[in-house]
């Protein structure tokens, strides 16, 4: 019975330490398809900056936009990072107004440029 209970405890306390990488839910987003299309890309735009409604996929994200830029997408994985990747990269292309009011929004003393950057053009 002792053994039953101290099981239980490791299993309850193993569930209630939190994730070291964000939730795999959306990471079969089709990233590429949003790349694709400047209308679906000002929509999320808008959506992050708070000028339009969100759709979950955009609630989602909102959340966790800053964490990742401020830490290069630290807690992202291999999959996350690669979303975040092709994502950044069409709204510099094709809605640089859009990228820039998110930029200063979130970076507004441009103090993870630099560091962001980087992380853009990493190979992982």
């Amino acid at each position: 019975m002792k053994i039953i209970v101290v099981l239980a405890s490791l299993v309850a306390a193993a569930l209630a330490i939190p994730a070291d990488t964000y939730d795999p839910k959306y990471d079969s987003f089709n990233a590429a398809e949003m790349a694709s299309n400047p209308r679906l890309l000002r929509n999320f735009g808008k959506c992050f900056l708070g000028q339009a409604p969100c759709t979950a996929e955009g609630n989602a994200f909102n959340i966790i936009i800053p964490e990742a830029l401020h830490t290069n997408c630290g807690k992202c994985t291999r999959k996350q990072r690669e979303l975040v990747r092709i994502i950044v990269r069409a709204f510099q292309k094709d809605v640089p107004d859009i990228w820039e009011q998110l930029a200063k929004k979130h970076d507004p003393n441009g103090q993870y440029k630099e560091s962001f950057n980087n992380f853009l053009n990493a190979k992982d």
